[in-house]
């Protein structure tokens, strides 16, 4: 992105915050007349029909900013990920950076960000508004990522948040498969508004604290808001928790790194022929090295390597991840007539966040299996100083592993700082005398800008130097010789001082468009109107991600990854009508059908349309029919399309090797021998890497989705003793998705590679003379489809004033029934209902009810969230006991149900003083164990920490 851009566009966000104010002079000169509120006619996400009749029309659900208040959270995301039609999707929980790597779409890790997955589509797939606007995409200096991360818009500023859970590719474009979110700010406010929030878990830690600042009047022709919020999230550690204090729970250090601070050395010693898989003796920083003795029977001072010398890598990760928001936004809007208007809003936000992973490893040699030759083709020189063994360990000859953790240079950091600012301005207005018309103009600017330092990481290029011929060192600036072999503390400030770098890579992601909307009634028909919106909307699009220079120069020892650069645009038209085509018969009050299509013409694919078409039948004033059925699509992003190659360290398990903690292979072993695998092989370490990238000559996702449900609000449940109103919402939904842009399962990759020998899977795992993976390509490509179907059911009852106050109920429920992914050669991929894979899952059932309850200025309420059970594949720890069916080799996580409680009291100060308390996790309920995930043995994007009891206070006064 040019850097005039970036300039013009700070100073026209710099100029709308500053100058707002004065224009406020102007906007009191001369009053509306009465019918100015025209403009406000009812318009709802799903539709760009603006029109009261059209709510209810499709399933939107609205979350108020008395549902956001009653959550006790501060981040968007972590609202919206609380729904029963969420799925998983990044948050603050996930410890994303280090070996954690590069998500499997080739569009980076959104580390420190918060996302949105509605019907288990994955959050690329659900298109985010703020007012009806498209959102930029993340940035995080990792990549070009695909999916908006929410915590670059403050929660200050929202006024509700509208979901529609419904494919709307006809009426929004591109990403809208699996539904939309519609962010609305808050516009009318008049006064100010001060809130202080404090939170902290039960544990004593992971402290929340924030404050926010709004500020509006309106006046006969205008109105202005402002507002301002700064919220700091402290860290927790995974060591202060019993289940996150080891890599798999109930496991011990059975699947900690071979990567350890004393150091492993598998070798072939070249005088005797012996093959030795060695580590010091622990406080032996000088070990010698006997040749004699050739078993494991030593008494000099090393031994050999047993599951007990693993690393326990836990102890450095974190999580719940440290992150600081500030925001600022500003709209004003001028009324010039009773006819037309003109807003204009800005927003700047900084987002800084830290990742931590443990000491970065060194794994060094033939059977490393890093992908980069500088590690894999390695030469440690007998010349060495520290070289205890007398000969040079030559990747080429002898040398199978050295792995070593150098504990002495810290824990790797990654510190992300985000800069988010937008821009919009438009006019809006309406026209006509027997038919009114309204039409808006927008045009909006944003961009995410994102710099990720990494502290704590190795130049591999000068690890080379500083080990081999001490002659070449003393002959490079700054070399130091390096001691890889007396553990802890061997590695001086000095070599520390040449081997460690800073390590810097950025990104950045923008988004203009501009849109233009006109909707009203065509005429009139026997039934009512013909109404219809139609418009055109251009959006252009700008992304890059580059790494630091020493990674593209391939010397960095971490997770790798090269530049990507690209842009594309968009034009688009699109019209949508509604016809009704009963009123007030034998058929019921009225039925109504809606049609609509957009056709897109993409630089990077070409032209799209995709239909939308719907039925809304009043049956009676109690009762509600209503169905959708669209089509759509999502272009592939720039990540996508153009992402260069970059690795992530997978935990995979080789069916072909004995397990770390020795279990025997599960995989043919005639197949396995196919494919090079001696017989007794073992798996060194199960952080496998894998390397994935973009791909230009992928085409777009194309979906089909279909809903039916109804609303019923019975007679009987309405202004009676027992209920003052009772609302029943059902929503059956079904989303399929062709040429899903994925890359093959990983581990579902491996497996079928072995089962069946199929080049399909087995081309791009390559493997070294021990039978270890040493190289696996994942691409990216058109998977087959995703299908997937289920139900919403809602309750919403509010019951008679009494004199104990108002009492209302809610209870939403989402039941998946079913979920299939099957790749692009017909293999079933693992995810599934009722199953944990690959840190996300999808539950059967989950269910949100709340009661709350209001009595004079006393406020309370309790929510319960429910979680129904899942399976897991229990992997190399189908062995322990830990792994609740050893015999089938899963594992049960069982339901779970959180509860929440909050109270509040309302002082009669100024226009109100709200006092708040409340407890999330109540009875600090732990998550079930994992075995299969990633980090700290649950899945972070499902369920509360362990130790998850947080409370919170909250003060909120108006004036």
């Amino acid at each position: 992105m040019k850097a005039h851009r970036r300039h013009a566009l700070t100073r026209a966000i710099h100029v709308s915050l500053l100058l707002a104010l004065p224009g406020l002079a102007v906007a009191q000169d001369a009053p509306p007349t009465d019918d100015a509120t025209t403009l406000d006619t009812v318009q709802v996400t799903g539709t760009r029909i603006k029109r009261a009749e059209i709510e209810g029309q499709v399933p939107v659900q609205t979350v108020t900013r008395e549902d956001i208040d009653r959550t006790g959270l501060t981040s968007i995301g972590d609202i919206l990920q609380e729904l029963t039609g969420s799925g998983s999707a990044l948050n603050t929980k996930f410890n994303s950076s280090g070996n954690f790597g590069f998500s499997p779409n080739g569009d980076g890790v959104g580390a420190g960000s918060a996302q949105v997955d509605l019907r288990n589509l994955g959050p690329k797939r659900v298109l985010v508004l703020v007012d009806g606007m498209r959102w930029v995409s993340e940035s995080s200096a990792s990549g070009v990522g695909a999916a908006t991360d929410l915590n670059t818009i403050p929660l200050a500023i929202v006024e509700r948040i509208e979901v529609l859970e419904d494919g709307a590719s006809s009426l929004y474009g591109s990403d809208a498969i699996a539904g939309v979110v519609n962010i609305i700010t808050r516009r009318n406010f008049e006064g100010g508004q001060v809130t202080l929030n404090y939170g902290e878990y039960g544990e004593g830690d992971g402290a929340t604290q924030g404050i926010d600042l709004a500020w509006g009047f309106n006046t006969d022709r205008s109105n202005f808001f402002i507002g301002a919020s700064h919220v700091e999230q402290d860290p927790i550690f995974s060591r202060t928790r019993a289940q996150s204090a080891f890599p798999v729970p109930g496991t011990g250090v059975a699947f900690g790194s071979s990567a350890t601070p004393t150091g492993r050395f598998i070798f072939t010693d070249p005088n005797t022929g012996a093959t030795l898989n060695l580590t010091p003796n622990t406080g032996n920083t000088s070990p010698i090295y006997d040749p004699t003795q050739t078993g494991c029977d030593r008494t000099d001072g090393f031994h050999c390597f047993t599951t007990a010398d693993r690393f326990n890598f836990s102890q450095f990760n974190l999580l719940l991840t440290p992150s600081e928001r500030t925001g600022v936004f500003s709209q004003f809007r001028f009324y010039f007539n009773d006819n037309i208007h003109a807003y204009a809003k800005a927003l700047v936000n900084r987002r800084q966040s830290l990742n931590q992973a443990a000491p970065e490893p060194l794994f060094l040699g033939a059977g490393a299996g890093t992908g980069n030759p500088l590690a894999d083709n390695i030469v440690i020189s007998a010349q060495n100083p520290f070289n205890p063994f007398g000969f040079d360990l030559d990747s080429a000859d002898n040398l199978i592993l050295v792995g070593r953790r150098p504990v002495e240079g810290g824990p790797r950091r990654f510190e992300q700082e985000v800069d988010t600012r937008y821009f919009a301005t438009g006019l809006e207005g309406s026209f006509g005398t027997e038919r009114t018309f309204f039409w808006d103009v927008n045009l909006a600017l944003s961009e995410n800008e994102a710099e990720q330092t990494n502290y704590g990481s190795y130049d591999i290029r000068k690890i080379a130097t500083a080990l081999g011929d001490p002659a070449v060192c003393a002959a490079t600036p700054g070399c130091v010789p390096l001691n890889l072999f007396g553990g802890p503390g061997t590695i001086t400030a000095a070599m520390l001082g040449y081997i460690q770098p800073v390590v810097r890579d950025r990104s950045e992601q923008s988004l203009d468009q501009f849109s233009a909307n006109l909707t009203g009634d065509l005429f009139q028909m026997a039934t009512g109107p013909l109404s219809f919106a139609t418009g055109y909307e251009y959006r252009k699009y700008e992304g890059s991600y580059n790494p630091d220079p020493l990674t593209v120069r391939g010397d960095y020892n971490g997770v790798p990854s090269l530049p990507t650069a690209g842009e594309y645009d968009v034009n688009e038209v699109y019209v949508e009508l509604n016809a009704p085509l009963i009123r007030e018969g034998a058929f019921g009050k009225s039925l109504d059908l809606s049609l609509a299509g957009r056709y897109s013409d993409y630089s990077t694919f070409g032209g799209q349309f995709t239909p939308k078409y719907g039925l809304r039948w009043q049956v009676a004033d109690e009762l509600l029919l209503r169905a959708t059925y669209a089509e759509g699509f999502r272009a592939p992003s720039i990540g996508e399309l153009f992402g260069s190659d970059s690795r992530a360290d997978l935990q995979l398990f080789d069916p072909c090797l004995i397990g770390t903690d020795g279990s025997p292979p599960t995989g043919n072993p005639a197949n396995c021998a196919v494919l090079g695998v001696p017989p007794g092989a073992q798996q060194i370490n199960t952080q496998i890497s894998v390397t994935t990238g973009g791909n230009a000559e992928l085409e777009p996702e194309e979906a089909r989705s279909f809903t039916a449900g109804m609303v019923f609000s019975p007679a009987f449940g309405s202004g009676v003793p027992w209920s003052e109103s009772l609302d029943l919402e059902v929503t059956f939904y079904r989303h399929e998705i062709n040429g899903a842009v994925q890359a093959i399962d990983a581990q579902t990759q491996l497996d079928q590679c072995v089962a069946t020998l199929d080049p399909i899977f087995c081309n791009g795992i390559d493997r070294g003379t021990t039978g270890a993976i040493v190289g696996f390509s994942n691409r990216l490509t058109n998977l087959g489809s995703i299908n997937t179907d289920g139900w919403d059911v809602d309750v919403f009852w509010t019951l008679p004033e009494t004199d104990f106050g108002r009492f209302k109920f809610i209870w939403q429920n989402t039941v998946v029934t079913r979920y299939e992914a099957i790749g692009a050669a017909g293999q079933p991929q693992p995810q599934g209902v009722g199953i944990e894979v690959a840190d996300s899952s999808i539950p059967e059932w989950t269910s949100n009810a709340t009661i709350d309850w209001r009595a004079g200025n006393w406020n309370a309420s309790w929510t319960a969230r429910h979680i129904s059970d899942l399976t897991e594949d229990c992997g190399g720890a189908a062995s322990f006991p830990i792994c609740s069916n050893q015999a089938a080799g899963t594992n049960e996580l069982p339901a779970i149900t959180y509860h929440d409680l909050q109270v509040g009291y309302r002082f009669e100060f100024l226009k109100g003083l709200q006092l708040t308390a409340g407890a999330n996790n109540l009875f600090d309920e732990d998550p079930p164990i994992c075995l299969s995930c990633s980090l700290n043995g649950y899945d972070a994007s499902t369920y509360d920490i362990p130790g998850g009891r947080f409370f919170y206070v909250r003060a909120d006064l108006r004036f």
